[in-house]
């Protein structure tokens, strides 16, 4: 369903329909994160239904509060020139990918996976991207890479493809199934082929359990956001750590075969 999820601290998680193939809805999401200067940030883009955009119009006044958009998945372009258009003033940034998909667009040179975007806007967020993976994949199928994103104020990572989070249905959590977070399953597909990469992409998880160790809220595109009241005691670091642990048999085939 549309809906909009508020988090204490100033973020917002709408939740939007994607449909493959016309009949699969597969989900997909953007938030809206408030700045310490009491203005706004969007990041990603989707369908904003009547009742949501009057919220995001509420919130931004009109959208003039509104300074940027980051757009962080390059193969998420669907939506990117409507946003736009609906809030044609803020700052439009975007991977190399969104750039070359959109290239008659005002995108600010800075793309969201450069560190001077990060820099910009480190007040509010952190940022950090997966290494040692194929960030903008040849094969188009291919969609485990995104810029991550922690918004400090209330402690939720904002993540597209990279990490999944499965909610499963009460019946089978009743019989002692538990919810679980994993990596894409692509993770296999976009390993780059040479010495090293599986080592620079354990150190970057590694990196992002340090550095996002207080997080309480994780929302992910394509499955269902986690929060901080359904984490039963198991906290978001912890989970990541848990989901390197279920792809090491992975990781260790691609390390004998490369190096």
């Amino acid at each position: 369903m549309n809906e909009i999820l508020a988090i204490d601290g100033g973020f917002w998680n709408i939740r939007d329909f994607f449909y493959l193939n016309r009949f699969v809805d597969i989900k997909t999401h953007c938030s809206l994160v408030q700045r310490k200067n009491g203005n706004f940030v969007l990041l990603d883009a989707c369908t904003l239904p009547p009742a949501i955009k009057e919220k995001v119009d509420q919130l931004t006044d009109g959208g003039k509060r509104l300074e940027a958009i980051l757009h962080l998945h390059p193969f998420h372009t669907v939506h990117v020139e409507n946003m736009h258009k609906i809030y044609p003033n803020a700052a439009l940034y975007g991977t190399a990918r969104h750039i070359s998909r959109a290239p008659k667009l005002p995108w600010e040179k800075p793309r969201t996976e450069s560190p001077e975007l990060h820099a910009l806007f480190a007040e509010d967020l952190a940022f950090t991207v997966p290494q040692g993976v194929d960030f903008i994949s040849q094969n188009e199928n291919l969609h485990f890479s995104s810029v991550l994103a922690y918004h400090k104020a209330s402690k939720t990572i904002h993540v597209d493809d990279t990490l999944m989070f499965s909610k499963l249905p009460g019946l089978l959590q009743m019989v002692g199934l538990k919810n679980v977070l994993n990596f894409h399953p692509t993770l296999a597909l976009v390993l780059q082929k040479r010495k090293d990469a599986v080592d620079e992409f354990e150190n970057w998880v590694g990196e992002l359990v340090a550095n996002w160790q207080g997080a309480q809220n994780l929302c992910a595109a394509h499955t269902a956001p986690l929060l901080q009241e359904a984490l039963e005691g198991v906290s978001i670091a912890e989970r990541i750590e848990r989901a390197l642990g279920e792809v090491k048999w992975l990781l260790a085939a691609h390390r004998l075969r490369y190096g």
